[in-house]
């Protein structure tokens, strides 16, 4: 079958990149969806079962830092659009491996440009190159919501006058965010000195299915559900802008789609939460969806010491994408949160084989050595 279009997917099989390859199989079946992942340790097919035997799916195990087997894929399928979501994320790795972080980030990133470089050939017609990037880059934001504000009053909560905008100086305070940083560079470069048709995208903090449980809200549904403590960094005092991730995945494909070559969009929730505060409505929700009395599991909350330069506060201002291709958030926090932890609750089996590591076992006997 030929198809209008032959899109590459990277980190495919990860949290974000499961949605938007689901999103994009099941929405556009006259194009070919190829899914190409590493398969590391944030990396399950079994977050594809649903789409794993559609016609347009195509899944591909290799290393975005291997530039001859990435020139390869765009060679035998054709490649004509990149989403590039591969990326090694979760800030506390990287600062005991940031070394992991930059060759993944930063050359894994730069092996891929060079692919694309390579194979159109100057051929722009056509093509685009996506890369999806974090709020991170931006450094932190000062804390100034007034004092004696109830944290509860709103799902859509602000916690200060300034917002990362995409015009906002990067400023990266941890290995993680600077690999990233560097990567976006690199990726704005390739526009700037080859022509090569890119778009970055950053955005705020993800929840939602699938979500590999070292991140806050995923092990902290599956702590309480097993009676574990919950480890809160200081005094849970940093604040985050959370998105469903449904929504970006939707934000994704529209800008994929229309948004402006060589421009660059924010993607964020308007939602603001204090870690504190995020914590008590996870254990609410999941305390109720277990049929525990209220406040059964608030005893869990154990305050551990503070992260290395963990930054303070991020939020997004995503008004340029809402005014320029009218992209919004569909859900309101404590309604994404609700579908959030039923999923976890629903799918323990999932959680089970990630959490004891028999993903991995079965993956490893399947597709070689991670």
């Amino acid at each position: 079958m030929k198809y209008k279009r032959n899109i590459l997917i990277t980190g495919g099989a990860g949290f974000i990149g499961s949605h938007v390859v689901r999103l994009f199989v099941n929405k556009y079946p006259e194009y070919r969806i190829v899914n190409l992942d590493k398969l590391t340790y944030a990396g399950n097919l079994a977050n594809l079962k649903d789409v794993e035997s559609a016609p347009n799916y195509e899944f591909v195990k290799a290393d975005i830092c291997d530039f001859e087997t990435v020139c390869g894929i765009f060679q035998k399928y054709g490649i004509d659009g990149v989403i590039h979501l591969a990326a090694e994320s979760h800030v506390d790795r990287s600062i005991k491996d940031p070394f992991t972080f930059a060759k993944t980030n930063v050359l894994g990133t730069l092996s891929m440009l060079q692919a694309a470089r390579h194979c159109w050939s100057g051929d722009w017609e056509g093509k685009r190159f996506y890369h999806i990037s974090t709020d991170e880059v931006y450094g932190a934001l000062e804390l100034t919501r007034p004092e004696g504000v109830p944290s509860d009053i709103s799902a859509h909560m602000v916690y200060g006058d300034e917002f990362f905008r995409e015009t906002t100086r990067y400023s990266p305070h941890s290995p993680y965010s600077a690999s990233k940083a560097s990567s976006d560079h690199f990726v704005r470069a390739f526009h700037d000195t080859y022509g090569m048709p890119t778009i970055v995208t950053n955005c705020s903090n993800n929840y939602g299915p699938y979500q590999f449980p070292e991140k806050l809200i995923p092990l902290f549904i599956n702590n309480i559900r097993h009676r574990r403590p919950l480890p809160v960094y200081g005094r849970g005092e940093n604040v985050r802008d959370w998105l469903y991730v449904e929504d970006h995945a939707r934000a994704i494909d529209l800008i994929f789609h229309e948004g402006k070559v060589a421009d660059t969009y924010n993607i964020g929730g308007f939602n603001e939460w204090k870690n504190i505060d995020l914590i008590k409505v996870i254990i609410k929700t999941t305390d109720r969806l277990l049929g525990n009395p209220e406040g059964y599991s608030d005893g869990l909350i154990t305050f551990v010491t503070d992260r290395a330069g963990h930054d303070l506060r991020y939020a997004i201002d995503a008004t340029k994408l809402h005014r320029e291709l009218g992209w919004s958030p569909s859900l309101q926090f404590e309604e994404g949160i609700d579908k959030t932890v039923r999923w976890y609750l629903d799918n323990q089996e999932w959680m089970d084989n990630i959490t004891s590591g028999a993903y991995e076992r079965y993956y490893e006997d399947m597709y070689g050595n991670r």
